[in-house]
C-alpha cells in the first residue's frame, strides 16, 4: 500500500484599499487522513449598497462548508465513490444553498434591518449574497465546488497549473452567481478527481477570491503567479513564506481595488496509508436516504446509474537574486485599476464597494 501525503497550509486575507470592513471570509482545517479531511474554503461577500450584510453570508458560507466538507471527507470510502459521486453533484449543493439561506433567514429573525421582521424572503437573502468556493481532500479523493467567481487553482505533480473549476465562459463584469438566488444550487460546478495513486495527487490546491485574480492583465498572469508561489513553497515551505503572503496580496489588492483571500494546502512529506484500516473501521452513516434500496457501500451498481470514477483510474518585492521572483510577481502582469470593466445588464453584482451595516 502507497503512503498518503500529509499537507501544510495557509489562510490569510486583507482588505481591499480604503475599505472599512472586509467582506471576504476564508479558512483551513484537517490533515487530509482518513478520520480527519482536509477541508479549505473561501467566500466573497458581494458588498455595494444592495448587499449591506454580504460579510455576514461570506462567514455563513465558509463555515456551513467547512462542516459539510468534514461530513463529506469521512464518508468517503472504497466502494463507495459511485454513490458519491452523485451525492457531491446533486445532493450536497442543495443542502448547501438551502442551509445557507435557512441560516440567514434565522440571523434576519434575530437581528432584523430597516426593512423590518416580516421584509420579503427573497429581499432578504439578497442582503447577505456570497459567492462561495469549497475543496475536500480525502484518503484517494479530491473534490471541489464553486458557485460564482474566484479560483480553484491546482499545481500538479509535474508542476502544471489549471484551474479545473473556471467557467466556460467568463462572466461580464461584476455578474456572478450567488448563494442568495433561489435555486442557487444548478448554477454550483462540480470537480471530482478520484485518486487511486496517492503519489500522483495534486502538489498544491489554493483558492482565492476574485480580488487576486483580477488584479492580473491576464490569465497567464494569474497562472505564473501560482507557479512562483509553488516554487517559493517548494523551497522555503509555508513557515520561510507567512509573513510575505499578506504583503503579496495587499499588492494586489490596490490593483484590483478588492477584499483578497486565500486559502491553500501544499503536500509535503508522507505517512502511512490509513486506507488499511477501512476494512475494520466503523464508517460513517450516510447521508442520503439509507432505505430507498441496497446500500451502495456495497453494491456500486445500486448508485443510481453512477459509473465508478476510479476505474479510469512569488515575491513582489524584485528580489533579483531570487530565481522565482518573475514567476510569481504580482505586480508584472497587473490590471490598470482605472480601467473600466463592462456593465452587465443582469445578473448579481458583486463589485464589493463599501458600505456601512444597518
Amino acid at each position: 500500500m502507497s503512503a498518503l501525503p500529509t499537507w501544510e497550509v495557509l489562510h490569510t486575507s486583507v482588505m481591499g484599499l480604503g475599505k472599512k470592513l472586509n467582506q471576504d471570509w476564508g479558512l483551513v482545517d484537517g490533515t487530509g487522513s482518513a478520520d480527519d479531511p482536509l477541508v479549505l474554503a473561501v467566500a466573497d461577500g458581494h458588498g455595494s449598497v444592495s448587499y449591506p450584510r454580504s460579510d455576514l453570508g461570506a462567514r455563513f458560507a465558509a463555515d456551513l462548508f467547512a462542516a459539510k466538507g468534514r461530513e463529506f471527507g469521512a464518508l468517503v470510502r472504497p466502494g463507495r465513490l459511485p454513490r458519491l459521486l452523485d451525492y457531491a453533484r446533486y445532493e450536497l449543493p442543495e443542502q448547501l444553498v438551502r442551509d445557507w439561506q435557512a441560516r440567514v433567514w434565522e440571523h434576519w429573525g434575530r437581528q432584523p434591518g430597516p426593512e423590518g421582521a416580516d421584509a420579503a424572503r427573497e429581499d432578504v437573502l439578497r442582503l447577505y449574497g456570497s459567492t462561495l468556493i469549497g475543496a475536500v481532500m480525502a484518503p484517494g479523493l479530491f473534490v471541489a465546488w464553486q458557485l460564482g467567481d474566484g479560483e480553484l487553482t491546482v499545481v500538479d505533480e509535474d508542476g502544471r497549473v489549471r484551474l479545473p473549476l473556471a467557467p466556460e465562459r467568463a462572466e461580464l463584469g461584476d455578474e456572478t452567481a450567488s448563494l442568495c438566488m433561489q435555486e442557487a444550487w444548478h448554477l454550483i460546478r462540480v470537480h471530482w478527481e478520484p485518486l487511486p495513486d496517492p503519489e500522483r495527487g495534486p502538489r498544491l490546491v489554493a483558492l482565492s477570491t476574485d480580488g487576486l485574480s483580477k488584479s492580473f492583465t491576464s490569465d497567464e498572469g494569474f497562472t505564473a503567479f501560482t507557479a512562483g508561489l509553488y516554487e517559493r513553497l517548494a523551497e522555503r515551505g509555508v513557515s520561510g513564506i507567512a509573513e510575505d503572503v499578506p504583503r503579496w496580496l495587499e499588492e494586489a489588492s490596490r490593483h484590483s481595488g478588492d477584499d483578497t483571500t486565500l486559502a491553500l494546502a501544499r503536500r509535503t512529506e508522507r505517512a502511512p496509508d490509513p486506507r488499511e484500516a477501512w476494512a475494520t473501521a466503523p464508517a460513517p452513516a450516510p447521508p442520503w436516504d439509507a432505505g430507498a434500496g441496497v446500500d451502495p457501500s456495497s453494491d456500486p451498481s445500486g448508485a443510481s446509474g453512477a459509473s465508478d470514477p476510479t476505474s479510469d483510474a512569488s515575491d513582489p518585492a524584485s528580489d533579483a537574486s531570487d530565481p522565482a521572483s518573475d514567476a510569481s510577481d504580482p505586480t508584472s502582469d497587473l490590471s490598470d485599476p482605472a480601467s473600466d470593466p463592462s456593465d452587465p445588464s443582469d445578473g448579481t453584482r458583486n463589485d464589493d464597494e463599501e458600505t456601512e451595516r444597518p
